[in-house]
């Protein structure tokens, strides 16, 4: 097979990785599920203020879509001329005070925003996205992303229809559940944001509730 025929047998269309992993980024805003999330590959970067009115939050996430969509773009250009949507961000929340996360005192709060990425996408083609992007935008930020695998194994999660601002009860449903069966919280707050902010009402957004658990 010639490396021609090979880029149009692979090129077969736009590889929709929300869809393939549905079971993880798909859940029913009508009652809460068990998953096990396996390993999978990230770009993440740490920070901590309030999301509202840090600029360290907004400058994370722009790097980190920054670097995803010149990786997207790079595969498709490439050789293989491989497509894919980019995966929506998301988010780990703490606090080292535990009544400042829960007591929404967001100036105390702890983040580590992030991005999946497919398997396909190495440690080598991060290095050249990251490279093209520090050419085009030098981002201040652009130093404290990192590509590094995360497995949060078994968690409980549902689907919030609605603002941030009316998490609480859609969380406290989450928390219930797993102690409600005996089991205990791990880990950090997740969150995953599958809404066009910029597009949809508040009221709309939709955001993936997960809680680790044991």
């Amino acid at each position: 097979m010639s490396r021609r025929e090979q880029k149009v047998e692979v090129n077969v269309g736009k590889m929709d990785f929300l869809n393939k992993l549905k079971h993880l980024y798909g859940p029913s805003a009508k009652k809460v599920e068990i998953v096990d999330v396996p390993g999978m590959n990230f770009l993440m970067v740490d920070g901590e203020g309030d999301p509202n009115t840090s600029q360290a939050f907004k400058d994370a996430v722009e790097v980190l879509f920054s670097l995803s969509y010149t990786l997207k773009f790079m595969l498709k250009k490439g050789e293989l001329g491989i497509d894919y949507g980019v995966l929506p961000l998301e988010a780990l929340w703490w606090s080292d005070d535990p009544f400042a996360f829960t007591a929404g005192k967001k100036e105390l709060w702890k983040w580590t925003v992030m991005v999946m990425q497919p398997d396909f996408i190495t440690p080598a083609l991060v290095d050249a996205a990251t490279k093209e992007v520090q050419r085009k935008k030098k981002l201040a930020s652009l130093s404290l992303a990192r590509f590094e695998a995360f497995k949060e194994g078994k968690a409980a999660q549902t689907l919030h229809i609605g603002p941030f601002t009316e998490e609480g009860p859609t969380i406290e449903k989450v928390h219930s559940f797993i102690e409600s069966g005996g089991s205990q919280k791990t880990g950090k707050h997740h969150e995953i944001y599958l809404s066009d902010m910029r597009r949809a009402v508040p009221e709309k957004w939709k955001t993936i509730i997960r809680q680790p658990m044991s």
